[in-house]
Protein backbone atom coordinates (compact mmCIF):
# COMPACT_ATOMS: atom_id res chain seq x y z
CA UNK A 1 0.00 0.00 0.00
CA UNK A 2 2.96 2.20 0.85
CA UNK A 3 4.33 2.00 -2.17
CA UNK A 4 1.22 2.46 -4.57
CA UNK A 5 1.00 6.31 -2.49
CA UNK A 6 4.47 6.93 -3.68
CA UNK A 7 3.36 5.84 -6.84
CA UNK A 8 0.68 7.95 -6.52
CA UNK A 9 2.55 10.98 -5.42
CA UNK A 10 5.23 10.91 -8.74
CA UNK A 11 1.99 10.50 -10.50
CA UNK A 12 0.60 14.03 -9.41
CA UNK A 13 4.17 15.40 -9.90
CA UNK A 14 4.16 14.08 -13.81
CA UNK A 15 0.75 15.68 -14.57
CA UNK A 16 2.22 19.03 -12.77
CA UNK A 17 5.15 18.86 -15.10
CA UNK A 18 2.57 17.85 -17.56
CA UNK A 19 -0.02 20.58 -17.28
CA UNK A 20 3.18 22.88 -17.94
CA UNK A 21 4.03 21.71 -21.34
CA UNK A 22 0.41 21.59 -22.14
CA UNK A 23 0.31 25.46 -21.00
CA UNK A 24 2.82 25.71 -23.22
CA UNK A 25 1.15 24.28 -26.21
CA UNK A 26 -1.67 26.37 -25.65
CA UNK A 27 0.60 29.42 -25.93
CA UNK A 28 1.67 28.72 -29.32
CA UNK A 29 -0.16 30.95 -31.38
CA UNK A 30 0.92 33.86 -29.20
CA UNK A 31 3.74 33.98 -30.78
CA UNK A 32 2.63 33.77 -33.69
CA UNK A 33 -0.76 36.03 -34.34
CA UNK A 34 -0.03 39.66 -33.53
CA UNK A 35 -3.59 40.15 -31.88
CA UNK A 36 -2.19 37.85 -29.11
CA UNK A 37 0.57 38.56 -28.72
CA UNK A 38 -0.05 41.25 -26.14
CA UNK A 39 -0.54 38.54 -23.94
CA UNK A 40 2.66 37.21 -23.72
CA UNK A 41 3.65 38.95 -20.59
CA UNK A 42 0.43 36.67 -18.95
CA UNK A 43 1.81 33.40 -20.82
CA UNK A 44 5.27 33.88 -18.98
CA UNK A 45 3.62 34.49 -16.04
CA UNK A 46 1.21 31.21 -16.22
CA UNK A 47 4.00 29.14 -17.67
CA UNK A 48 6.71 30.46 -14.13
CA UNK A 49 3.38 29.26 -12.28
CA UNK A 50 3.20 25.95 -13.46
CA UNK A 51 7.24 25.33 -13.12
CA UNK A 52 7.04 26.70 -9.62
CA UNK A 53 3.27 24.43 -8.77
CA UNK A 54 5.34 20.95 -9.95
CA UNK A 55 8.00 22.00 -7.88
CA UNK A 56 5.77 23.32 -4.47
CA UNK A 57 4.38 19.79 -5.01
CA UNK A 58 7.29 18.44 -5.09
CA UNK A 59 8.47 19.82 -1.98
CA UNK A 60 5.57 18.55 -0.43
CA UNK A 61 5.19 15.16 -2.25
CA UNK A 62 7.32 13.07 1.11
CA UNK A 63 5.64 15.17 3.72
CA UNK A 64 3.16 13.12 6.34
CA UNK A 65 0.97 14.69 8.62
CA UNK A 66 -2.73 16.50 8.56
CA UNK A 67 -4.39 17.87 5.44
CA UNK A 68 -1.22 16.96 3.22
CA UNK A 69 -3.24 15.01 0.94
CA UNK A 70 -5.91 17.89 0.47
CA UNK A 71 -2.90 20.44 0.01
CA UNK A 72 -1.21 18.24 -2.64
CA UNK A 73 -4.81 18.04 -4.45
CA UNK A 74 -4.63 22.14 -4.28
CA UNK A 75 -1.35 22.72 -5.88
CA UNK A 76 -2.00 20.70 -8.36
CA UNK A 77 -5.45 22.03 -8.98
CA UNK A 78 -3.41 25.57 -9.24
CA UNK A 79 -1.56 24.14 -12.13
CA UNK A 80 -4.27 22.61 -13.65
CA UNK A 81 -5.83 26.84 -13.42
CA UNK A 82 -3.04 27.89 -15.39
CA UNK A 83 -3.93 25.22 -18.04
CA UNK A 84 -7.65 26.57 -18.19
CA UNK A 85 -6.69 29.73 -18.39
CA UNK A 86 -4.38 29.65 -21.38
CA UNK A 87 -7.01 27.75 -22.72
CA UNK A 88 -10.06 30.60 -22.31
CA UNK A 89 -7.65 33.30 -23.54
CA UNK A 90 -6.42 30.97 -27.14
CA UNK A 91 -10.81 30.46 -27.58
CA UNK A 92 -11.85 33.31 -26.74
CA UNK A 93 -10.57 34.86 -29.50
CA UNK A 94 -11.52 32.59 -32.22
CA UNK A 95 -15.43 32.46 -32.60
CA UNK A 96 -15.18 29.29 -33.81
CA UNK A 97 -14.08 27.65 -30.93
CA UNK A 98 -17.15 29.15 -28.90
CA UNK A 99 -17.73 25.86 -27.25
CA UNK A 100 -14.31 24.98 -26.31
CA UNK A 101 -14.14 28.26 -24.39
CA UNK A 102 -17.77 27.93 -22.53
CA UNK A 103 -16.49 24.37 -21.75
CA UNK A 104 -12.81 25.82 -20.05
CA UNK A 105 -14.74 29.29 -18.66
CA UNK A 106 -17.24 26.59 -16.76
CA UNK A 107 -14.65 24.29 -15.83
CA UNK A 108 -12.21 27.02 -14.57
CA UNK A 109 -15.02 28.27 -12.03
CA UNK A 110 -15.63 24.78 -10.72
CA UNK A 111 -11.85 24.31 -10.03
CA UNK A 112 -12.19 27.69 -7.90
CA UNK A 113 -15.58 26.05 -6.26
CA UNK A 114 -13.07 22.49 -5.12
CA UNK A 115 -9.58 24.99 -4.72
CA UNK A 116 -11.56 26.98 -1.96
CA UNK A 117 -12.84 24.07 -0.64
CA UNK A 118 -9.86 21.83 -0.42
CA UNK A 119 -7.93 25.03 1.39
CA UNK A 120 -10.93 24.60 3.79
CA UNK A 121 -10.11 21.23 4.33
CA UNK A 122 -6.20 22.28 4.67
CA UNK A 123 -6.23 24.83 7.40
CA UNK A 124 -9.26 22.59 9.36
CA UNK A 125 -6.86 19.88 9.34
CA UNK A 126 -3.51 21.60 10.02
CA UNK A 127 -5.05 24.36 12.32
CA UNK A 128 -7.75 22.31 14.22
CA UNK A 129 -10.79 23.88 14.01
CA UNK A 130 -13.56 23.04 16.88
CA UNK A 131 -16.60 24.57 18.50
CA UNK A 132 -20.34 24.67 17.66
CA UNK A 133 -19.24 27.17 14.47
CA UNK A 134 -16.59 24.53 13.05
CA UNK A 135 -19.62 22.00 13.19
CA UNK A 136 -21.68 24.59 11.59
CA UNK A 137 -19.21 25.05 8.86
CA UNK A 138 -18.87 21.14 8.12
CA UNK A 139 -22.36 20.99 7.12
CA UNK A 140 -22.88 24.00 5.68
CA UNK A 141 -19.35 24.08 3.07
CA UNK A 142 -20.58 21.06 0.87
CA UNK A 143 -24.34 21.90 0.93
CA UNK A 144 -23.25 25.63 -0.64
CA UNK A 145 -20.75 24.24 -3.11
CA UNK A 146 -22.99 21.46 -4.23
CA UNK A 147 -25.82 24.00 -4.76
CA UNK A 148 -23.20 26.28 -6.61
CA UNK A 149 -22.23 23.28 -8.52
CA UNK A 150 -25.36 22.92 -9.74
CA UNK A 151 -26.41 26.57 -10.78
CA UNK A 152 -22.79 26.55 -12.90
CA UNK A 153 -23.97 23.37 -14.69
CA UNK A 154 -27.10 24.72 -15.56
CA UNK A 155 -25.49 26.83 -17.83
CA UNK A 156 -25.08 24.13 -20.24
CA UNK A 157 -28.84 24.59 -21.19
CA UNK A 158 -29.46 28.36 -20.50
CA UNK A 159 -27.60 31.02 -19.86
CA UNK A 160 -28.19 31.22 -15.76
CA UNK A 161 -24.82 33.09 -14.56
CA UNK A 162 -22.41 33.52 -18.15
CA UNK A 163 -22.62 32.66 -21.50
CA UNK A 164 -20.53 32.89 -25.02
CA UNK A 165 -21.66 35.01 -27.77
CA UNK A 166 -21.38 34.32 -31.46
CA UNK A 167 -18.21 36.45 -31.55
CA UNK A 168 -16.58 34.79 -28.53
CA UNK A 169 -17.00 37.34 -26.10
CA UNK A 170 -17.27 36.50 -22.77
CA UNK A 171 -20.85 37.51 -21.26
CA UNK A 172 -22.21 37.95 -17.46
CA UNK A 173 -26.08 37.64 -16.93
CA UNK A 174 -28.00 39.86 -14.32
CA UNK A 175 -27.64 37.34 -11.80
CA UNK A 176 -24.33 36.72 -12.30
CA UNK A 177 -23.35 37.34 -8.47
CA UNK A 178 -24.91 34.17 -7.40
CA UNK A 179 -21.92 32.19 -8.58
CA UNK A 180 -19.50 34.18 -5.73
CA UNK A 181 -22.43 32.92 -2.83
CA UNK A 182 -20.23 30.19 -2.07
CA UNK A 183 -17.10 31.30 -2.63
CA UNK A 184 -18.04 34.16 -0.15
CA UNK A 185 -19.58 32.61 2.64
CA UNK A 186 -16.96 29.59 2.78
CA UNK A 187 -14.39 31.90 2.51
CA UNK A 188 -15.70 34.22 5.63
CA UNK A 189 -16.39 31.18 7.61
CA UNK A 190 -12.78 30.07 7.05
CA UNK A 191 -11.41 33.17 7.95
CA UNK A 192 -13.57 33.51 11.13
CA UNK A 193 -12.48 29.84 12.10
CA UNK A 194 -8.66 30.76 11.66
CA UNK A 195 -8.67 33.65 13.35
CA UNK A 196 -10.69 31.94 16.58
CA UNK A 197 -8.42 28.73 16.20
CA UNK A 198 -5.66 28.27 18.66
CA UNK A 199 -2.61 28.78 16.85
CA UNK A 200 -0.12 31.33 16.78
CA UNK A 201 -0.79 34.82 14.57
CA UNK A 202 1.75 33.53 11.97
CA UNK A 203 0.38 30.67 11.23
CA UNK A 204 -3.12 32.08 10.94
CA UNK A 205 -1.58 34.95 8.60
CA UNK A 206 0.11 32.64 6.40
CA UNK A 207 -3.06 30.53 6.06
CA UNK A 208 -5.55 33.59 5.30
CA UNK A 209 -2.64 34.73 2.33
CA UNK A 210 -5.22 32.46 0.20
CA UNK A 211 -7.98 34.43 0.57
CA UNK A 212 -6.77 38.28 0.82
CA UNK A 213 -3.90 38.18 -1.50
CA UNK A 214 -5.75 37.71 -4.29
CA UNK A 215 -8.42 39.96 -3.14
CA UNK A 216 -5.78 42.62 -2.24
CA UNK A 217 -4.16 41.69 -5.61
CA UNK A 218 -7.49 42.86 -7.64
CA UNK A 219 -8.36 45.15 -6.05
CA UNK A 220 -5.01 47.88 -6.13
CA UNK A 221 -3.97 46.64 -9.46
CA UNK A 222 -7.50 46.19 -10.73
CA UNK A 223 -7.34 42.74 -12.27
CA UNK A 224 -4.83 44.81 -15.53
CA UNK A 225 -2.77 41.07 -15.46
CA UNK A 226 -6.06 38.88 -15.43
CA UNK A 227 -6.22 35.42 -14.43
CA UNK A 228 -3.07 35.29 -14.71
CA UNK A 229 -2.03 37.57 -12.42
CA UNK A 230 -4.75 35.97 -10.05
CA UNK A 231 -3.14 32.12 -10.06
CA UNK A 232 0.49 34.15 -9.35
CA UNK A 233 -0.99 35.78 -5.83
CA UNK A 234 -2.64 32.16 -5.58
CA UNK A 235 0.41 30.31 -6.07
CA UNK A 236 2.28 32.67 -3.73
CA UNK A 237 0.06 32.44 -0.90
CA UNK A 238 0.18 28.46 -1.44
CA UNK A 239 4.20 28.67 -0.93
CA UNK A 240 3.45 31.38 1.74
CA UNK A 241 1.29 28.80 4.14
CA UNK A 242 3.02 26.13 3.33
CA UNK A 243 6.19 27.19 4.98
CA UNK A 244 5.05 28.72 7.61
CA UNK A 245 2.56 26.10 8.51
CA UNK A 246 5.35 23.60 8.11
CA UNK A 247 8.12 25.19 9.36
CA UNK A 248 5.71 25.34 12.60
CA UNK A 249 4.49 22.08 12.64
CA UNK A 250 8.48 20.54 12.25
CA UNK A 251 9.69 23.00 14.89
CA UNK A 252 6.89 21.12 17.10
CA UNK A 253 7.68 17.54 16.18
CA UNK A 254 11.17 18.02 16.98
CA UNK A 255 10.50 19.19 20.93
CA UNK A 256 7.80 16.27 20.61
CA UNK A 257 10.38 13.96 19.25
CA UNK A 258 12.70 15.29 22.07
CA UNK A 259 9.90 14.39 24.56
CA UNK A 260 9.50 10.77 22.94
CA UNK A 261 13.23 9.85 23.32
CA UNK A 262 13.12 10.94 26.71
CA UNK A 263 10.30 8.62 27.44
CA UNK A 264 11.76 5.98 25.44
CA UNK A 265 14.78 6.13 27.58
CA UNK A 266 12.96 6.12 30.85
CA UNK A 267 10.63 3.38 29.57
CA UNK A 268 13.83 0.86 28.68
CA UNK A 269 15.48 1.67 31.97
CA UNK A 270 12.46 0.12 33.95
CA UNK A 271 12.87 -2.76 32.20
CA UNK A 272 15.46 -5.42 33.04
CA UNK A 273 18.29 -5.24 30.43
CA UNK A 274 21.28 -7.16 31.73
CA UNK A 275 21.83 -10.31 30.75
CA UNK A 276 21.92 -12.59 32.88
CA UNK A 277 20.40 -11.41 34.93
CA UNK A 278 20.93 -13.32 37.84
CA UNK A 279 24.45 -14.62 37.36
CA UNK A 280 24.89 -16.61 40.16
CA UNK A 281 21.68 -18.91 39.79
CA UNK A 282 22.04 -21.89 37.23
CA UNK A 283 19.08 -23.30 38.49
CA UNK A 284 17.26 -20.99 35.19
CA UNK A 285 17.79 -19.38 32.20
CA UNK A 286 16.13 -16.13 31.10
CA UNK A 287 16.06 -13.63 28.24
CA UNK A 288 13.58 -11.04 27.01
CA UNK A 289 13.51 -8.10 24.47
CA UNK A 290 10.72 -5.86 23.64
CA UNK A 291 10.47 -3.63 20.04
CA UNK A 292 8.03 -0.86 20.59
CA UNK A 293 5.91 -0.26 17.27
CA UNK A 294 6.43 3.87 18.23
CA UNK A 295 8.91 5.11 20.23
CA UNK A 296 7.43 4.21 23.42
CA UNK A 297 5.13 1.48 23.20
CA UNK A 298 2.69 -0.26 26.13
CA UNK A 299 3.90 -3.64 26.18
CA UNK A 300 6.28 -4.35 29.02
CA UNK A 301 7.99 -7.98 30.45
CA UNK A 302 9.69 -7.93 34.23
CA UNK A 303 11.27 -11.14 36.40
CA UNK A 304 12.65 -10.52 39.53
CA UNK A 305 13.27 -12.92 42.76
CA UNK A 306 10.61 -12.51 45.26
CA UNK A 307 12.72 -14.62 48.01
CA UNK A 308 15.82 -16.91 47.60
CA UNK A 309 13.27 -19.93 46.05
CA UNK A 310 10.98 -17.95 43.47
CA UNK A 311 11.20 -15.90 40.34
CA UNK A 312 8.40 -13.95 39.27
CA UNK A 313 8.25 -14.14 35.37
CA UNK A 314 5.62 -11.11 33.85
CA UNK A 315 4.66 -10.05 30.47
CA UNK A 316 1.87 -7.65 29.84
CA UNK A 317 0.46 -5.43 27.00
CA UNK A 318 -1.70 -2.52 27.62
CA UNK A 319 -4.34 -1.34 25.57
CA UNK A 320 -3.16 1.39 23.12
CA UNK A 321 -0.34 2.69 22.04
CA UNK A 322 2.06 5.48 22.21
CA UNK A 323 2.42 7.85 25.40
CA UNK A 324 -0.40 6.96 27.65
CA UNK A 325 0.10 3.36 27.36
CA UNK A 326 3.07 4.11 28.27
CA UNK A 327 2.21 6.01 31.03
CA UNK A 328 -0.17 2.84 32.34
CA UNK A 329 2.18 0.51 31.57
CA UNK A 330 5.23 2.12 33.92
CA UNK A 331 2.12 2.28 36.89
CA UNK A 332 0.64 -1.51 36.38
CA UNK A 333 4.47 -2.94 36.47
CA UNK A 334 5.35 -1.02 40.07
CA UNK A 335 1.83 -2.45 40.59
CA UNK A 336 2.36 -5.69 40.52
CA UNK A 337 6.02 -5.82 41.38
CA UNK A 338 4.89 -4.61 44.86
CA UNK A 339 1.97 -6.84 45.02
CA UNK A 340 4.31 -10.03 44.25
CA UNK A 341 6.42 -8.91 46.80
CA UNK A 342 3.96 -8.94 48.97
CA UNK A 343 3.51 -12.77 49.05
CA UNK A 344 0.36 -14.17 47.53
CA UNK A 345 -0.52 -16.87 44.64
CA UNK A 346 -0.37 -15.06 40.93
CA UNK A 347 -4.39 -15.27 40.72
CA UNK A 348 -4.26 -13.48 44.48
CA UNK A 349 -1.59 -10.98 43.27
CA UNK A 350 -3.65 -10.05 40.04
CA UNK A 351 -6.89 -9.72 42.32
CA UNK A 352 -5.25 -7.17 44.51
CA UNK A 353 -3.57 -5.36 41.51
CA UNK A 354 -6.86 -5.52 39.40
CA UNK A 355 -8.94 -3.40 42.02
CA UNK A 356 -6.29 -0.67 42.58
CA UNK A 357 -6.60 -0.02 38.91
CA UNK A 358 -10.00 -0.11 38.53
CA UNK A 359 -10.34 2.61 41.44
CA UNK A 360 -8.26 5.02 39.95
CA UNK A 361 -9.00 4.54 35.92
CA UNK A 362 -10.51 7.63 34.65
CA UNK A 363 -9.17 6.98 30.78
CA UNK A 364 -10.83 3.07 31.35
CA UNK A 365 -7.58 1.73 29.93
CA UNK A 366 -6.50 -1.89 30.26
CA UNK A 367 -3.95 -4.54 30.34
CA UNK A 368 -4.01 -8.04 29.81
CA UNK A 369 -0.79 -10.11 32.25
CA UNK A 370 0.27 -13.06 32.30
CA UNK A 371 1.98 -13.70 35.58
CA UNK A 372 4.15 -16.71 36.40
CA UNK A 373 5.99 -17.74 39.77
CA UNK A 374 8.66 -20.55 39.64
CA UNK A 375 9.42 -22.47 42.61
CA UNK A 376 13.40 -22.60 41.69
CA UNK A 377 13.96 -25.79 44.23
CA UNK A 378 11.49 -27.86 42.96
CA UNK A 379 11.17 -26.42 39.49
CA UNK A 380 6.65 -26.13 39.81
CA UNK A 381 5.47 -23.09 37.73
CA UNK A 382 2.41 -21.44 39.11
CA UNK A 383 0.64 -18.80 36.71
CA UNK A 384 -2.73 -16.97 36.00
CA UNK A 385 -3.52 -15.42 33.01
CA UNK A 386 -5.27 -12.09 32.61
CA UNK A 387 -6.76 -12.28 28.85
CA UNK A 388 -2.98 -12.07 27.64
CA UNK A 389 -1.91 -14.30 24.61
CA UNK A 390 -1.65 -18.40 25.74
CA UNK A 391 1.80 -19.21 26.30
CA UNK A 392 3.89 -21.72 25.03
CA UNK A 393 5.63 -24.68 26.86
CA UNK A 394 8.24 -27.33 25.91
CA UNK A 395 7.71 -29.98 28.44
CA UNK A 396 7.71 -33.27 25.97
CA UNK A 397 11.15 -31.91 23.67
CA UNK A 398 8.87 -29.77 21.46
CA UNK A 399 6.96 -26.33 22.24
CA UNK A 400 3.38 -26.83 22.26
CA UNK A 401 0.31 -24.37 23.02
CA UNK A 402 -0.81 -23.86 26.43
CA UNK A 403 -4.48 -23.19 27.26
CA UNK A 404 -4.20 -21.76 30.59
CA UNK A 405 -7.08 -20.63 32.47
CA UNK A 406 -8.06 -16.90 31.20
CA UNK A 407 -9.54 -14.21 33.19
CA UNK A 408 -10.67 -10.39 32.14
CA UNK A 409 -7.74 -7.85 31.17
CA UNK A 410 -6.38 -5.89 34.21
CA UNK A 411 -8.28 -3.08 34.91
CA UNK A 412 -11.70 -3.86 32.70
CA UNK A 413 -14.15 -5.11 35.87
CA UNK A 414 -13.08 -4.30 39.40
CA UNK A 415 -14.19 -7.39 40.65
CA UNK A 416 -12.36 -9.76 38.22
CA UNK A 417 -11.39 -13.11 40.03
CA UNK A 418 -8.61 -15.31 38.25
CA UNK A 419 -7.64 -18.81 38.36
CA UNK A 420 -3.70 -20.50 38.89
CA UNK A 421 -2.62 -23.05 36.37
CA UNK A 422 -0.01 -25.45 37.76
CA UNK A 423 3.31 -26.46 35.38
CA UNK A 424 5.89 -29.28 36.87
CA UNK A 425 8.93 -28.21 34.78
CA UNK A 426 11.95 -30.64 34.70
CA UNK A 427 15.20 -30.37 33.67
CA UNK A 428 15.41 -28.95 30.16
CA UNK A 429 11.79 -27.70 30.13
CA UNK A 430 10.65 -24.23 28.77
CA UNK A 431 8.37 -21.82 28.26
CA UNK A 432 8.07 -19.16 25.82
CA UNK A 433 5.05 -15.66 26.50
CA UNK A 434 4.20 -13.10 24.27
CA UNK A 435 2.73 -10.51 23.47
CA UNK A 436 -0.14 -10.60 20.76
CA UNK A 437 2.56 -8.06 18.39
CA UNK A 438 4.44 -11.84 17.41
CA UNK A 439 1.32 -13.67 16.26
CA UNK A 440 -0.56 -10.50 14.72
CA UNK A 441 2.54 -9.07 13.18
CA UNK A 442 0.72 -8.90 9.24
CA UNK A 443 3.05 -9.00 6.07
CA UNK A 444 1.67 -6.33 3.31
CA UNK A 445 -1.04 -8.96 2.01
CA UNK A 446 -2.42 -8.90 5.65
CA UNK A 447 -1.81 -12.55 6.71
CA UNK A 448 -1.47 -13.06 9.91
CA UNK A 449 2.02 -14.33 11.38
CA UNK A 450 -0.41 -16.64 13.91
CA UNK A 451 0.81 -18.72 16.73
CA UNK A 452 1.15 -22.19 14.05
CA UNK A 453 4.57 -19.88 12.79
CA UNK A 454 5.65 -18.78 16.03
CA UNK A 455 5.73 -23.21 16.86
CA UNK A 456 7.37 -23.28 14.02
CA UNK A 457 9.92 -20.81 14.98
CA UNK A 458 10.18 -22.02 18.12
CA UNK A 459 10.59 -25.52 17.37
CA UNK A 460 13.17 -25.03 14.45
CA UNK A 461 16.10 -23.78 17.37
CA UNK A 462 18.54 -26.47 18.05
CA UNK A 463 17.78 -27.87 21.52
CA UNK A 464 20.82 -26.56 22.51
CA UNK A 465 20.27 -22.85 21.92
CA UNK A 466 20.21 -20.51 24.64
CA UNK A 467 17.20 -18.04 25.29
CA UNK A 468 18.51 -15.09 23.48
CA UNK A 469 18.81 -17.57 20.21
CA UNK A 470 15.49 -18.69 20.83
CA UNK A 471 14.00 -15.46 20.95
CA UNK A 472 16.28 -14.07 18.02
CA UNK A 473 15.09 -17.06 15.42
CA UNK A 474 11.69 -15.96 16.18
CA UNK A 475 11.89 -12.63 15.65
CA UNK A 476 14.08 -13.55 12.51
CA UNK A 477 11.02 -15.41 11.40
CA UNK A 478 8.68 -12.75 11.97
CA UNK A 479 10.92 -10.39 10.06
CA UNK A 480 11.04 -13.12 7.09
CA UNK A 481 7.59 -12.62 6.88
CA UNK A 482 6.73 -9.41 7.32
CA UNK A 483 9.45 -8.44 4.83
CA UNK A 484 8.77 -4.87 4.34
CA UNK A 485 5.21 -4.11 6.28
CA UNK A 486 5.23 -1.94 9.19
CA UNK A 487 5.21 -3.05 12.33
CA UNK A 488 1.96 -1.98 13.73
CA UNK A 489 1.80 -3.37 17.35
CA UNK A 490 4.85 -3.83 20.00
CA UNK A 491 6.64 -7.34 19.87
CA UNK A 492 7.58 -8.60 23.49
CA UNK A 493 8.77 -12.37 23.94
CA UNK A 494 10.38 -13.64 27.18
CA UNK A 495 11.66 -17.25 27.29
CA UNK A 496 12.72 -19.36 30.24
CA UNK A 497 14.80 -22.41 30.60
CA UNK A 498 14.39 -24.46 34.20
CA UNK A 499 18.14 -26.13 34.74
CA UNK A 500 17.16 -28.03 36.99
CA UNK A 501 17.77 -27.37 41.04
CA UNK A 502 20.96 -26.92 42.19
CA UNK A 503 21.96 -30.11 44.53
CA UNK A 504 23.97 -29.49 48.16
CA UNK A 505 27.09 -31.05 46.29
CA UNK A 506 27.26 -28.40 43.62
CA UNK A 507 26.43 -25.10 46.28
CA UNK A 508 29.43 -26.72 48.00
CA UNK A 509 31.48 -27.04 45.25
CA UNK A 510 30.68 -23.87 43.80
CA UNK A 511 31.73 -22.41 47.40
Amino acid sequence: MIEKLKDTRIYGLILSIASTVLMLVFSVPFFSEARLQPYLWEIGIDSLGGLISAALFYGCMRQKGAGIRAFRILTLLVCFCFVVNEAIYLNVFIPERRTLCFIFCLLSKLIDLVMIFLFYLYVKETLGFDGKLAAVTDKLVPILLIVQTLILLANIITPVTFTIDASGAYLNTDINLIEEIALAVTSALTTILVLVSHNPLSQKAAALTFIFLPLAEYILIGGQFGEAGQYGVILMSLIIMYCVISNAKSSKLAATEAELNMATEIQTSMLPSIFPPFPDREEFDIYASMDPAKEVGGDFYDFFLIDDDHLAIVIADVSGKGVPAALFMMSSKIFINDHAMMSGSPAEILERVNKLICANNSASMFVTVWLGILEISTGKLTSANAGHEYPMININGKYELLKDKHGLAVGAIEFSKYENTEIQLKKGDSIFVYTDGVAEATDVNNKLFGTDRALEALNAVPESASQKEILEGVRTAVDAFVKDAPQFDDLTMVGLKYNGAQTTTTKEEQR
